[in-house]
């Protein structure tokens, strides 16, 4: 039966292609992952594989989903100790576990601000910050990308205006379509001056900086001075989940208002062991951030040997970007790259800004030298206009 409704969604969907932005869902392919956020190639080790496996083996928990959310029938002591584990590895006193990065963020950011409060963004923070951000009671403004004389003047701005309320200033420590790096120093330094309180998606950066891959804000010895931090366990760990960690008062907090916590079925026991797994093998696997660091320079001797003429952001993280402007030109150069095996995505406006459309590449632990040559190759004879034989 064709709903009355279904000819209004097909007529959107038509606008949506015709625009050239039109998404599918495509199967996984077997093609050189320079796409994908496992940077350390923890989603593909089978040695992690194993100690979830055997830890999930030998886990006495009888139900195989959490039955509620944690509120109702969900907490168990495999998740208390979980927290308290996560607490300790990433140097502070609380941890609460979300089902995902996307709810973490939208719950802090939701509930966090409050009517009164003042909230200031960067304006290239993850969607999911922005969510909560709209979900929020509190006045908002975006500041220019890592401009601190930008948020110096709107600190002083939300300062001077308000009379009770708290300032929240919410950005990422990595970013995600740019890879370039926040300037935390300077940013809690500012935070302090103006008795506002930071808050830091370590969603890129969590695995890989830090000595445990505890995050860029411990890596800057910055972890008493940052009131909440988001940690996500979907990329650079290899699984699923996430944890906003700070002061025990802000788990206590969320516990209480933020919905997305509240008002979900909590994560089932295997989720919990495995982000257990994830941490414990980054701890004795140190080896895999050198050589991600070690194949990220490499990949970056060889853009600027073969390719000196293009334009990249400015990032030393393994999220790479080859700024390509116009939709059809990153789509044809992404292409072209795909139909001789290399996995590479053409990031498209809205989702950057007009004119900033670009390959994001990522360089993983596990990308061979060759495959790095191969990949620069491609890239040359694809902006030169060549014709490119598939393999």
């Amino acid at each position: 039966m064709k709903h009355p409704v279904g000819q209004i969604l097909s007529e959107r969907l038509a606008v949506h292609q015709q625009n050239g932005l039109l998404r599918h869902l495509t199967l996984a392919n077997q093609k050189v992952d320079f796409c994908s956020n496992d940077y350390l190639g923890f989603a593909r080790s089978s040695a992690l594989k194993l100690l979830i496996h055997q830890a999930h083996a030998e886990q006495a928990e009888p139900h195989n989903g959490a039955t509620g959310s944690r509120l109702l029938a969900g907490q168990t002591l495999l998740a208390q100790e979980l927290e308290e584990e996560l607490a300790r590895f990433y140097q502070t006193e609380s941890a609460l576990i979300f089902n995902s990065g996307y709810d973490a963020n939208l719950g802090l950011l939701a509930c966090l601000p409050k009517d009164g409060d003042t909230l200031l963004t960067d304006e290239l923070i993850h969607a999911s910050m922005i969510d909560g951000a709209r979900l929020s009671y509190a006045t908002r403004h975006r500041f220019r990308h890592n401009d601190l004389e930008d948020v110096e003047a709107k600190l002083k701005t939300a300062r001077e205006s308000l009379k009770k309320g708290q300032v929240f200033v919410a950005v990422e420590s990595v970013y995600s379509m740019d890879g370039d790096m926040a300037p935390l120093q300077e940013l809690v330094d500012l935070c302090e001056q103006y008795g506002a309180a930071l808050l830091v998606d370590e969603a890129h950066a969590t695995g890989l900086y830090g000595p445990n891959g505890e995050g860029l804000v411990v890596a800057m010895g910055l972890q008493d001075r940052v009131l909440a931090r988001v940690h996500t366990f979907g990329k650079a760990l290899g699984i699923h989940g996430a944890a906003v960690v700070g002061p025990a008062v802000l788990q206590n907090y969320l516990i209480n208002f933020a919905r997305t916590f509240i008002y979900t079925t909590a994560l089932p026991a295997h989720s919990l062991l495995a982000i257990q797994c994830a941490h414990q093998h980054r701890k004795s696997h140190a080896d895999t951030q050198v050589r991600l660091q070690k194949q990220l320079t490499y990949f970056q001797q060889r853009i600027n040997h073969s390719l000196p003429n293009t334009t990249w952001t400015n990032s030393q993280s393994p999220i790479q970007c080859l700024i390509l402007p116009g939709n059809d030109f990153a789509r044809q150069v992404a292409h072209q790259a795909q139909q001789v095996g290399l996995d590479v995505r053409a990031i498209l406006s809205p989702t950057v800004p007009a004119g900033q459309e670009r390959l994001r590449l990522c360089i993983h632990a596990f990308n061979t030298m060759e495959e790095i040559d191969r990949l620069v190759e491609i890239l040359q004879a694809t902006l030169a206009g060549e014709t490119i034989e598939q393999d």
